[in-house]
């Protein structure tokens, strides 16, 4: 073995944090985020990375960029830019299925390639649920679809997903260790993968039109306010209407809490109370209820007239104190799925305290194509949980700002800017043309946007603030600099270098790039997609310079790979309709595994074509 090949002290500690980082990420008992802080912390205490460079991720160009396209997308997303496109969806789909799932499918692929993926897929939910809810055709047979198409355009600009925007950051900082004499890395431009995405984005589409819709389920309906009784009844076992039960002075639920009156076993669903003229849905549960208060319960007549009757209380004929309240228009039922990034996930809806922060009363879960209803306020939530809500739409879309869950059913929305929409996609086309230039980088250029429609009005500085995933930043922040001494510790290169001693003599390139890209998606599935290839870039392109491949290739085909998964919730796009859909782990293996497989042809073909 080479003296350039021998294992240091310093390789050791990288490969040591390496595989820390794999088990930590692999039992998910710590949160990613803080995950990424303790290797930050442990690269500066080893010395691995120099203390002036230890902080430098988070000013780099990676992070700047994904934070203005969350920010770009918020702003278009404000002017009701979808409402338009489900509009005109449906006036060119002509009442068919296939249509309208191509048409769809095609827009929200193309769409991502300028926000990230999540985003893109939080969007479009409430799309395909009001899609579904006009056309008849199941929830389920759209969302899969539309994900894996958000995933594959991804790969059309280096803004649509964090590893291509991570690309260029890792190439820059490779140059700094290669050979003499090794040709120096240039970072790609903005539309440098857009013939590979257009690729990717055709064979989902293909996919779906010819094969991938025969494993759906094609149970599920779509969701609208004006189909919630309906709905929320066949799904949930929700039923009946909402009525007004009247406290009188002789009721043994005077003095007693709202919690304790819920534990009774048969309570109908507390919606509503007024007391002391004050009138207000998603009561707390600390709440006391007194002489004259009047509650507003949901469930079947016979069995509020029971509840009524036994509990000493007045049921009114007709909705008197809460019609306005309870108008349609106004409040109702939703239904909500937790992304992977939510701080929800592990907690409560009794610690999240729903009713007395967000003013939202959780009715059910469904975990797992599993309904649970009893006790739902003491289980701690996980992500990809579907929630169901009732709430004033005002107070729903207030607390959906925050991004810890996001909301499927189509409900009236505030603070939209119609009126914005022409120029907030007119400085949305001059930021492309900026990227575009070759004197103009892409952060600089997507920051010009940010900073357009900020003035313009289209979004204000609050909104921008809110619609960043700070979680998101701060795991690639963090991780960045792993990358950086993977690279200068030389532990890439002796990992390539072994690699190479045991693959035969006369491999074509070709098969090593595919089993490179497995490699990729195995480790994408442990450490995300940003880890993965943060962690894969500087082994792709030592890996390359020992095969005599071009390094470039080898780092694009890491970067398009990490986002390879269709088959698992470990991918944040597919964790987050899995709820909605009602997929389980067989649609999932059935329909993704061989979208997967697909996916990786089709980028070693095309970057063997182009490179």
């Amino acid at each position: 073995m080479s003296p350039a090949l021998t294992l240091t002290t310093d390789m050791k500690l990288v490969l040591g944090l390496v595989g820390l980082t794999m088990v930590l990420f692999l039992f998910d008992r710590i949160r990613a985020d803080v995950v990424a802080l303790v290797v930050l912390v442990l690269l500066g205490l080893t010395g691995l990375v120099a203390p002036e460079d230890l902080f430098a991720g988070f000013a780099g160009n990676a992070v700047i960029s994904i934070i203005a396209t969350m920010i770009l997308g918020a702003g278009l997303e404000r002017t009701g830019a979808l409402n338009r496109l489900a509009g005109w969806l449906l006036r060119r789909a002509d009442g068919s299925e296939r249509k309208l799932l191509f048409l769809t499918s095609a827009v929200a692929g193309l769409n991502s390639s300028i926000m990230q993926n999540p985003a893109v897929m939080a969007l479009y939910m409430p799309v395909a649920a009001r899609l579904s809810a006009r056309t008849g055709v199941a929830l389920a047979r759209l969302l899969l679809p539309i994900a894996a198409a958000i995933v594959m355009g991804g790969g059309l600009t280096m803004v649509g997903n964090s590893p291509l925007i991570l690309l260029n950051d890792l190439l820059i900082s490779a140059n700094a260790n290669l050979p003499s004499g090794a040709v120096t890395l240039k970072p790609l431009g903005m539309f440098a993968p857009l013939p590979i995405g257009i690729a990717l984005l055709a064979a989902s589409l293909a996919y779906f039109h010819w094969f991938g819709t025969r494993h759906l389920s094609g149970q599920g309906e779509g969701v609208t306010p004006a189909r919630i009784q309906s709905y929320f009844a066949e799904a949930y076992g929700i039923e009946g209407d909402v009525h007004e039960l009247t406290v009188s002075a002789d009721s043994p639920l005077v003095g007693m809490m709202l919690g304790e009156i819920e534990a009774m076993p048969d309570a109908p669903l507390i919606l509503a109370l007024k007391s002391s003229d004050e009138s207000r849905l998603a009561p707390s549960a600390d709440a006391r209820i007194w002489v004259g208060d009047v509650l507003g319960v949901m469930g079947v007549r016979e069995q509020i007239a029971q509840f009524s009757q036994k509990n000493k209380l007045h049921l009114a004929a007709r909705l008197r104190q809460f019609a306005d309240l309870f108008n349609p228009s106004r409040a109702g039922i939703a239904e909500a799925v937790i992304p992977p990034n939510s701080l929800f996930i592990g907690k409560s809806a009794s610690e999240l305290q729903l009713r007395k922060q967000y003013r939202l009363s959780l009715l059910a879960v469904n975990r797992d194509q599993e309904v649970i209803r009893e006790e739902v306020r003491k289980l701690p939530l996980k992500a990809g949980d579907m929630l169901v809500l009732h709430s004033v739409w005002r107070d729903l879309a207030g607390a959906a700002a925050k991004k810890d869950f996001v909301v499927v059913t189509d409900f009236p929305k505030n603070e939209q800017r119609p009126h914005k929409f022409k120029i907030a996609m007119t400085i949305f086309a001059v930021t492309m043309l900026l990227a575009l230039s070759s004197r103009i980088p892409v952060p600089i250029a997507l920051m010009t946007g940010v900073a357009g429609m900020l003035i313009a009005g289209v979004i204000q500085m609050d909104e921008a603030y809110a619609s960043i995933n700070w979680k998101t930043v701060f795991l690639m922040a963090c991780l960045i600099p792993l990358g950086w001494a993977m690279d200068s510790s030389g532990a890439a290169a002796w990992i390539a270098g072994h690699s190479i001693d045991r693959i035969p003599q006369g491999t074509p390139l070709w098969l090593i790039e595919i089993a490179l890209a497995i490699l990729t998606v195995a480790f994408s599935l442990v450490v995300s997609h940003v880890g993965a290839t943060i962690m894969m870039v500087p082994l792709a392109i030592n890996l390359a310079l020992a095969a005599n491949g071009n390094p470039m290739a080898f780092a694009l085909i890491v970067a398009l790979s990490a986002s390879n998964n269709f088959m698992t919730s470990t991918n944040p796009v597919i964790s987050m309709v899995m709820g909605p859909g009602n997929y389980n782990a067989r649609y999932l293996w059935r329909t993704g595994l061989p979208l997967s497989l697909i996916y990786t042809l089709v980028i070693v073909l095309m970057v063997n074509l182009i490179w």
